[in-house]
């Protein structure tokens, strides 16, 4: 079987990046006297994805996966650190009174620090005993862990989140962070941080691969896997003395499209005006585009339209897509005069307009189909 990249789907290169033998099977659970003798080290094998790059692990995350464990709330200089950073993201997306989740909060290191900048701060942590932690200092905590088809938390939805080196423990991070967008308010913004690959690579840290780390985050790998998620990326940058680096996010929005029904029908209305003025039979439309062929469709030109005029040879001889009206050679002009023409040639339009007047005068009347609407030129 073959394995599969963890973000794109793309099939991993056949060859691991790297192999190392009797590594540590986890960074966690330290055996003690009783257990050593069945503590045993394991292989472990990167591979590399050959579709978006991203380095990562094949094998099974570790059991705790879910939960955050984090050593670093024992540093004061973190501390401060993160007091600064989380106040400036506050205030830069104006969060002060909005609702902000820390995807992974484990005991309330970082979320107690949120809290103090003035938002509306909740968490959700899969362990049981760190949320029971995080109740205990008056943190708002849920019990749970985002994947697909997770049910709506209680607290949201949210305008902001963030999740802090942790993502590379995910075994599907594009599942969690497409349910963390689920969560979050229209124009919602993230902050996410991993461990720097990129730096890794250039020192050659052969150290900071562990089981537990399912995945290796480059700059550029990052910001794919965000993007694929369902998020723009608004800033990348590199903090906590090369070690970290830091996305902000927003929740990607799709455009909204209705307007282009109303376009729709304002050059049908102008179109069957257009016709209205001329016999049936007398009215020709010079270009077989597949803009010409979508707007003949839509605007139903079928039997009200008597020929398309085409330059392309190919095109000529046969019928539209849809509508099923003739395609013929400027030639045609000639041997089957029309009193009308609707030049539908986007960028040539000009160019036909002029070829015709030149050689028609006012015999034939002409009419351009802009991109506003119809443009009758005499």
């Amino acid at each position: 079987m073959k394995n599969i990249c963890r973000v794109c789907g793309h099939v991993l290169g056949a060859k691991a990046l790297l192999s190392f033998n009797n590594m540590p099977k986890s960074a966690q659970n330290f055996p003690d006297a009783d257990s050593l003798s069945q503590d045993k080290g394991e292989n472990l094998d990167i591979f590399g994805c050959p579709g978006c790059g991203l380095a990562q692990l094949t094998v099974l995350p570790v059991p705790y996966y879910r939960e955050v464990i984090r050593a670093a709330a024992f540093s004061e200089e973190m501390r401060t650190f993160r007091h600064k950073q989380f106040g400036h993201f506050v205030k830069k997306y104006r969060l002060k009174g909005r609702k902000v989740l820390e995807l992974g909060c484990g005991r309330g290191e970082y979320l107690s620090i949120m809290k103090r900048q003035g938002v509306k701060a909740s968490g959700l942590e899969y362990s049981k005993s760190a949320v029971d932690c995080c109740k205990s200092m008056g943190l708002n905590v849920e019990r749970g862990y985002l994947s697909t088809g997770s049910k709506p938390l209680k607290s949201g939805p949210f305008d902001a989140f963030y999740i802090m080196n942790f993502l590379e423990h995910f075994p599907d991070p594009k599942s969690s962070l497409e349910a963390m967008g689920d969560n979050l308010r229209s124009g919602g913004i993230g902050l996410v941080e991993v461990p720097n690959f990129d730096m890794i690579i250039r020192k050659h840290l052969f150290s900071e691969f562990i089981k537990d780390h399912l995945l290796y985050f480059t700059k550029d790998t990052l910001e794919t896997a965000l993007k694929l998620s369902g998020f723009e990326v608004l800033e990348s940058k590199v903090v906590w003395h090369d070690y970290i680096i830091s996305s902000v996010v927003k929740k990607r929005e799709l455009p909204v499209l209705e307007s282009f029904y109303d376009s729709l029908q304002k050059i049908k209305k102008e179109l069957t005006a257009f016709l209205g003025k001329h016999r049936k039979g007398r009215v020709a439309v010079w270009g077989a585009s597949h803009q010409a062929l979508a707007v003949m469709a839509l605007a139903e030109l079928a039997g009200k339209i008597s020929y398309v005029v085409d330059s392309a040879p190919f095109k000529q001889g046969k019928f539209t897509t849809a509508t099923h009206i003739p395609i013929v050679s400027p030639e045609l002009l000639d041997l089957q005069p029309v009193s009308a023409i609707i030049i539908m040639a986007a960028s040539y339009s000009d160019e036909v307009a002029r070829i015709i007047k030149k050689k028609y005068g006012k015999k034939i009347k002409t009419a351009i189909l802009r991109d506003y609407g119809l443009e009758i030129k005499n």
